[in-house]
């Protein structure tokens, strides 16, 4: 038992004051006039013992209540085990504001009752204390030390939001505002469902600061959700029909039969049936989608799912060009096969151009771009070829007997190539398909041994660096590379060992080869742009510009508008959108009121498992470093803290003890008659 006050327990000397009164007020002599002195002495000694009792019983409720008004004066208490301090206190607090928060306790959404209990836990601090609120979204605002009503008006402005953080990063964000107050008390709370996905706190927290978990249990719930969908051709193409994969998965513990899903294109909802789908599983499906018109597409997926919502839509944007464009460049005159091939494909447009008049600027917008037998390349073609690729174009190289090596060698050495190092005048056949690669995946149904294969009467010879790897993708007998690509940043390099001439490579006229080669690689991307991003991950989107100039700024527009944060590399942008949007949905990238580019950004389903961790799992993980409330729903969370941090005070009830004598004194002097 220690006293705030205890200067006040000096006052405990007044006792002896209604002991003096005692002692002196009732020795006073009474004359008592009585007629027959027969029995006066024994009634003189049962009066005198029945005055004696009741008068030390009125003494000693006085001195217990006078005491006891003392000790409230005093203030008694017992100390916690953090030790009473003087100092002031900077308390953070967190409050968890994802998406698994909207759960239901017994009555009220969870983050209801946590944005209540936050409230308690400020109102149990003294005015003069610090307050930190910080929430999933670390807002600047919530990076600060704020006044006790401040951080009140913080709380109530607490909603649900679409972000994700492990406690881990709470827990640095909450020891980094700490610094700020150095010579002050520290307390941190943390207010969680503590869901599995993001429990990792430190086993061993900074001793200096008090750690409190409030652990908030909802009723478990099963969930379905549409994890991911992607179409399976990178490129979906306009007027065919395009295998898009859904990803489903049940985080449930029980089978869930019938789950509907449908798809929503152009404004229409057209049902693409139900699946039954067993527990903790993951079913992934194929749905057919036909692209009738050119231009930006916007998908939505849905399933019904009760009553976690946030991952039941999966929306998807993306462009379906009118044309797929493809440039080839010559020497003297273009190549009649290449001509034919592309004349055979109307949703492909091959331009020619001299290399004696090529328009750079128009490279940006071509799929891929075929160097057909080249004598040379030029270091400013081979520096915009570069740039090129590295903005997520593809490029194939046929080099010609006698080419000048060192100009070829030049640019493969700036796409980190192997070099060319001799032709060889001699006749090979090609063996071999990687049919994992992308541009020959899926065209066979199974390899015929009577697919023919092309045969070159002359080749050359590369280097082959291990610092320079290729992807091999078709083979001479002899285990040599035919074909190989090269992956530089988001683009890709195809160099061909043999010219595109026939005499020399009968790849021209093998229609079962040639045709899926140029077309799979035309379409074939490496770039980072995607048919859909997660909000709080896909931070960083790069474009291609329309334009050339630094002074580019562009608009992102949809549920938000704002201008996000730009880089300008080349013939790419950097586009930051440094966590402004909020809201799933579609979102635009404009430039002067110009349409350039359609985003589709979903919520993150990194919380779609609804697993907790229990009370008794974080008593042991933690126990030993953290103060773990239980029980804290329907508590009085301001006493249970106050008490917590300042110890338990008992003047309150030295008050009502005092006054509880008092009232046996009036009692003693009321009903006990002399």
């Amino acid at each position: 038992m220690e006293f705030i006050h205890p200067a006040f327990l000096w006052a405990l000397a007044a006792l002896i004051i209604p002991i003096i009164i005692h002692l002196f007020f009732f020795r006073r002599f009474k004359k008592v006039y009585f007629t027959n002195v027969k029995f006066l002495k024994e009634l003189k000694e049962e009066t005198s013992n029945r005055n004696r009792l009741k008068n030390l019983l009125i003494l000693l409720s006085r001195l217990l209540a006078l005491a006891c008004l003392v000790f409230a004066f005093a203030q008694p208490f017992l100390p916690s085990k953090n030790g009473f301090s003087d100092n002031t206190n900077a308390v953070s607090i967190f409050i968890d504001n994802s998406f698994s928060m909207e759960s239901l306790s017994s009555d009220v959404p969870l983050i209801d009752k946590a944005k209540k209990k936050a409230k308690d836990i400020i109102d149990a601090y003294a005015s003069e204390d610090k307050f930190q609120i910080i929430t999933n979204d670390f807002e600047g605002r919530h990076q600060r030390l704020v006044s006790k009503e401040d951080a009140l008006n913080l709380v109530e402005e607490v909603v649900i939001s679409p972000e994700v953080k492990n406690l881990s990063q709470v827990q640095n964000k909450q020891e980094q505002v700490f610094l700020q107050a150095p010579d002050e008390k520290h307390s941190a709370y943390i207010i969680s469902d503590f869901q599995n996905i993001i429990t990792d706190l430190n086993r061993e927290p900074d001793s200096t600061i008090s750690y409190n978990l409030l652990p908030f249990q909802s009723v478990q719930e099963n969930n379905i959700s549409i994890d991911t969908a992607y179409f399976l051709s990178p490129v979906p193409i306009l007027n065919q029909t395009n295998k898009l994969v859904v990803r489903v998965k049940n985080h449930g513990e029980q089978k869930v039969d019938n789950v509907r899903i449908s798809l929503l294109q152009n404004g229409q909802v057209k049902p693409v049936g139900t699946i039954n789908i067993g527990a903790e599983k993951t079913l992934s499906d194929t749905v057919n989608v036909s692209l009738t018109k050119p231009g930006v597409q916007n998908l939505e997926l849905q399933l019904t799912d009760y009553p976690i919502q946030f991952d039941d839509k999966y929306k998807l944007s993306f462009n379906v060009p009118e044309k797929v464009h493809v440039l080839a460049i010559h020497n003297q005159g273009s190549n009649r096969y290449l001509n034919a091939l592309f004349s055979g494909l109307k949703y492909f447009e091959l331009s020619n151009q001299n290399v004696n008049g090529i328009k750079y600027s128009e490279f940006p917008k071509n799929n891929l771009i075929i160097l057909s037998d080249l004598a040379s390349i030029s270091s400013g073609l081979s520096n915009e070829l570069i740039s090129y690729i590295k903005s997520g174009g593809n490029v194939i190289l046929f080099p010609p007997r006698g080419a000048n090596k060192d100009t070829y060698n030049a640019f493969l050495n700036n796409a980190a190539a192997n070099s060319l190092v001799n032709w060889e005048e001699s006749e090979r056949e090609v063996e071999k398909l990687n049919t994992k690669e992308f541009v020959f995946q899926d065209v066979y149904r199974r390899l015929d041994k009577n697919l023919k294969l092309p045969k070159t009467t002359g080749n050359y010879s590369f280097t082959d660096y291990s610092n320079k790897p290729s992807t091999g993708i078709m083979y001479y007998r002899d285990g040599a590379k035919y074909l190989s690509r090269y992956t530089l940043e988001n683009g890709n390099l195809y160099v061909c060992a043999s010219a595109l001439s026939k005499d020399k490579n009968e790849l021209v006229t093998n229609a079962e080869v040639f045709v899926p080669l140029l077309y799979k690689a035309a379409l074939f991307t490496g770039s980072n742009m995607k048919h859909a991003y997660v909000i709080g991950k896909d931070e960083l989107i790069e474009v291609k510009n329309r334009e050339r100039g630094d002074d580019l700024v562009y608009k992102i527009q949809g549920k938000q508008e704002f201008i996000p944060g730009q880089n300008n590399l080349g013939n790419s942008t950097i586009i930051d959108i440094n966590n402004m949007i909020k809201e799933e949905g579609i979102y635009q990238l404009s430039f002067e009121n110009e349409v350039f580019e359609s985003f589709a950004f979903n919520y993150d389903r990194k919380e779609s498992a609804l697993r907790y961790h229990s009370l008794d799992d974080l008593k042991k993980m933690y126990g030993d470093s953290y103060t773990i409330f239980d029980n804290v729903m329907d508590a009085n969370f301001s006493e249970i803290v106050e008490q917590k941090e300042k110890g338990i005070h008992y003047w309150k009830w030295c008050l009502i003890f005092a006054l509880i004598f008092l009232f046996i004194e009036s009692l003693l002097i009321r009903l006990w008659k002399s």
